[in-house]
């Protein structure tokens, strides 16, 4: 058994959260919920588990991708095959003790595996359940398969990133995926706020495909306002101008001169006063019409001067301007050490792998590191004998010891 730290002083200590979701959304929303100091024990099936453990075409040490490691830590396993009618009593003698519980498979799978809402809270009517699917439980679309890409290509986002008239270009980040995994986990809090109040749980149904939509929430204004469907424009922005990257003597970075003043002082900095005067550019309005035509004017002066120069003398001006990082460089900064935001965690097969630290940060009870991700079936054992313990599960019913 793993070591573990305490999380008595946790704003979820208390909660038991059963994690029956694989590999992004459901994994991503349940460490979350661990990170702050709910007892999230996985229940993975048997033979490979989680499929992310075996995703990725990389490992550290162990067998497990570096995929899983990063979505995983602060949870218990237990295999359970739910087809099987003593694993499934396992289920639902957690569901008795369990306050949250999160699937991900498609609609109407966990009903056939015995395990749908109307079941089990006929077992706990406070359990809080929520399910992630790729278009949500109702619906056209609902029994469509459903991944990242292809929340992206259908809420409209790919036709809206990348460059004008090039080929597609998927959001780096799998925003359908994580922001369906925070959505639901914001769901989940607020339905457990208000089965304070009740006393009862409820059924949180969260998709990619809305979570995509619910992202573009700054992208569908400018259809509704002008009618027309945003299209590609590389790193500008749809709002502002300029503020986008930008090309120096050597090297691109970005600026951000978002409003009348910061632009004012932009052009102070470059020396370039007089375009202010020019009436395509003299509003922020006419610069986001003309942002070609602004850009292509300012390239000269940008251009004789290496991006650091710019980037120092408009810092000092108080105009946001920055490099452009890769990963590498953006972990290594004394930023992301100030702010904690890479852990070393001590793992029994990898030793120590990196991860990404919280992404926000409660003062007066500070997440932290509890447990690594967990082997395959690694609690199997503890998490049986707690059932027993407090008797919902008789030593004989509890199957498999791992």
């Amino acid at each position: 058994m793993t070591e573990r730290s305490d999380s008595s002083d946790l704003p979820l200590t208390g909660l038991r959260v059963l994690d029956v979701s694989q590999v992004m959304a459901g994994p991503f929303c349940c460490m979350t919920l661990g990170d702050l100091g709910a007892d999230v024990i996985k229940i993975e099936p048997p033979g490979d588990g989680d499929s992310t453990r075996h995703s990725m075409g990389f490992r550290l040490k162990g067998e497990d991708s570096p995929g899983f490691l990063a979505l995983n830590r602060n949870k218990r396993s237990i295999v359970l095959d739910l087809k099987d009618p003593e694993d499934r009593e396992v289920l639902y003698a957690l569901v008795k003790t369990a306050d949250v519980l999160v699937e991900n498979a498609r609609p109407g799978v966990a009903e056939r595996l015995g395990m749908g809402y109307e079941t089990l809270r006929a077992l706990n009517p406070a359990l809080v359940y929520a399910s992630i699917s790729g278009f949500g439980q109702t619906g056209p679309w609902a029994q469509r398969p459903g991944f990242d890409l292809i929340a992206q290509a259908l809420s409209g986002i790919l036709s809206a990133t990348g460059l004008p008239h090039q080929e597609p270009v998927k959001n780096a980040i799998p925003v359908g995926d994580l922001g369906a995994g925070l959505f639901a986990a914001v769901g989940i809090l607020a339905a457990l706020l208000g089965r304070q109040r009740t006393g009862a749980g409820q059924y949180i149904d969260a998709s990619l495909f809305e979570a995509a939509l619910g992202l573009s929430v700054w992208e569908t204004t400018e259809l509704w306002g002008t009618g027309k469907s945003p299209t590609p424009i590389g790193s500008a922005n749809r709002m502002s101008a300029p503020y986008q990257a930008v090309r120096a003597a050597d090297e691109y970075f970005v600026i951000g001169a978002a409003n009348q003043r910061l632009w004012l002082s932009f052009l102070k900095v470059l020396g370039r006063e007089e375009l202010n005067a020019d009436p395509r550019f003299a509003t922020n309005s006419q610069r986001v019409l003309n942002r070609a035509a602004l850009i292509e004017a300012l390239h000269p002066t940008l251009a004789a001067k290496p991006a650091q120069d710019w980037i120092e003398a408009l810092q000092a001006a108080g105009i946001p301007a920055a490099p452009i990082y890769t990963y590498e460089q953006a972990l290594a900064t004394d930023q992301v050490a100030a702010r904690d935001m890479l852990m070393n965690i001590p793992h029994p097969v990898e030793g120590t792998f990196k991860a990404l630290g919280f992404p926000m940060k409660l003062r007066g009870t500070p997440q932290r590191f509890r447990m690594p991700p967990p082997l395959l079936g690694e609690h199997g054992r503890e998490i049986r004998q707690e059932l027993i313990d407090e008797g919902l599960l008789s030593a004989d019913s509890a199957g498999e010891s791992a």
